[in-house]
This record gives structure tokens, sequence and C-alpha cells, in this order.
């Protein structure tokens, strides 16, 4: 289903008591909003709140209201959602959210009371850098991209054929998603498949951009990555089946201290993980398709790319 919430943000603009239209605004869409603040945010019960919140309702839009004017996000969601759910073989519900956020992600994946929900932040998306929004200038025509990436990470979750820890942790969750949960119980080997197969997924989805935009990574950056390949595939396999929050930070969180993303003397590049997770399913995807490789065991994802390592 996709749920459109920039009516009720953009109302917020129109109140003579921003904040307050805010609050009321949040605590509306509650189900949604929380998720995303707990999970790509801050704690919104946190004091921080309101500080984020009145940054987030003072922030000029002219970026974003223009890029509303010039594309039809709307036909885009709706045109992704169903290239996904034909290409995947979907077998479970989605709820695609376009928002405009606090300027924390610009996409994203939540599970609420066992229902997936991929969101995009527009904020991101005006192909503008707005200091104000902390909005990263992106192409709205990289929507579907990132969506599409979203929605391949709610069917590893929420699919009844699905075979991913991942599915099993956030089930035993009572059907929610935590990054900070999932990143402590999962094992390294499991949220780099995750991330490798959604990229995967937005290649299929949303051809012909450039190579390091699947990755969210610069033109240098992915360079960079490809130039240490060698290297960072030595150096992971020691943390492969290791759990541990700092393990998914190192590998898949921007913002790291160089110490932090140093493995075997070696500073890994900000985010290396994507690539790495990438490469790993290559063997399973070319073997079994994506439908089925989204919904596999990383055991059994890794065991196809060990056997066409053999046969190589």
């Amino acid at each position: 289903m996709l749920i459109n919430l920039l009516p009720d943000f953009f109302s917020i603009l129109d109140s003579t008591d921003r904040l307050a239209a805010y609050q009321r605004y949040f605590d509306n869409h509650r189900q949604i909003l929380e998720p995303y603040w707990n999970n790509y945010v801050i704690d919104p019960d946190s004091p921080h709140f309101m500080d984020i919140a009145r940054a987030t309702v003072s922030a000029t839009r002219g970026d974003l209201t223009a890029m509303l004017e010039r594309a039809d996000v709307m036909s885009l969601a709706r045109t992704t959602e169903q290239a996904c759910r034909d290409m995947l073989a979907m077998d479970c519900d989605v709820d695609v959210v376009l928002m405009v956020g606090v300027g924390a992600a610009n996409a994203g994946e939540l599970v609420v009371n066992g229902r997936g929900i991929a969101f995009v932040c527009l904020e991101h998306f005006t192909g503008t850098i707005n200091t104000q929004t902390d909005g990263l200038g992106l192409d709205p025509e990289l929507i579907p991209l990132w969506l599409a990436h979203e929605i391949a990470h709610v069917v590893r979750y929420t699919s009844p054929t699905s075979r991913s820890d991942l599915r099993t942790i956030i089930t035993n969750a009572g059907g929610y998603y935590s990054y900070w949960d999932t990143g402590r119980e999962a094992t390294l080997r499991e949220l780099l498949i995750n991330e490798g197969l959604a990229i995967h997924v937005s290649r299929a989805i949303s051809p012909g951009h450039a190579a390091w935009e699947y990755f969210g990574y610069e033109r240098r950056q992915f360079a960079d990555v490809r130039q240490l390949e060698s290297v960072m595939s030595r150096a992971v396999v020691g943390d492969l089946d290791h759990t541990g929050l700092g393990l998914r930070l190192r590998y898949l969180s921007g913002g790291m201290s160089d110490e932090a993303r140093t493995v075997d003397r070696y500073v890994l590049p900000e985010r290396a993980g994507y690539y790495l997770g990438a490469r790993m399913c290559e063997p399973a995807i070319n073997a079994e398709g994506l439908a089925w490789a989204l919904r596999a065991s990383a055991a059994e994802i890794s065991s196809l790319g060990h056997s066409a390592a053999m046969t190589a």
C-alpha cells in the first residue's frame, strides 16, 4: 500500500505553531514515525526530540517544493513497487511510505507488527544540497533505486518463504525490526548478504545508473573499494560468523573513525561491506535467480559461492 505523508507534513508548515503541529503529526502517524526515529534518528522520548523537530519545521523547503512540481514521485513509487512484486514474486505485504524526514537516512526499512515498511525521505532527493535539512541533493530519478533496495529488505524479513536469520530474529522480537538489535544478533555474514542482495535488486529494478550509486558511494570511494577488494575479502573472513553491533557499524555504517574501521592494519573504506556483500551474493543469484536468493539463508548463499569458487 502506498502511503503519502507529504500533505500532512506541508500542513505543519502552514501552521501558526509549527512545533506543536509536528508533535500532532508525529502522534497521528506514530506507527511509522516512532520506529523511524528509533532506528534512524534518536529515541523520540529523548530531550533532543524537540530540538530536531524545531530545526525540521524551521528549514527552508524551496528545493523540495520545486522537485515535487517537476517529478511525479507517486508514480515512481507505484511503478517501483509493482516491478518488485513481479520480479521478486512477492508473497508478503509492504507499505511504501513517501515522507519528509528529519535529515537522517534517505531511505530505510521497518517492520511493525509483522508488516514491512519501505520509506523514502524526499528531502534528500531534490537534486540540491540543503544544509538546513541535511538534504543530500540526490536526483529524484534515484528514488526507484533506493525504494527497490528497501523493498528487498522487507521481502527478506517478512516473506513466509524466507529462510533468513533476520526473519527469525524479527519474528522472535514480536514482528518488530530494530537496526540495533539485529546488529547485535545477526552474524556479519547475514548482514553483509542482506545488503548485497538489496543492491542486486536495485540494479535489476532501476538499471542504468552509475555503478557507485547502487552502493551509496561517491565515485572515488567506489574506486578505492574495488582496488582493496582482495585485501577486504581476506580481512573479513575472520569476522563473518561472529555477531556484534560493532561489526555492523565497522562494515556497514558511515561516520566511523579510522580506528574503528581498521582490520589487520588496513583501514577499510566507509561502508565497505555493501560491496563485499554484493560480491558474496553473485554466484547464488547467477545460479538460482534473485527471488530465490532473496529468501535463501546466508549458509545457502555462501555454499553456492564456495561451489562457484571451486569450479572456477
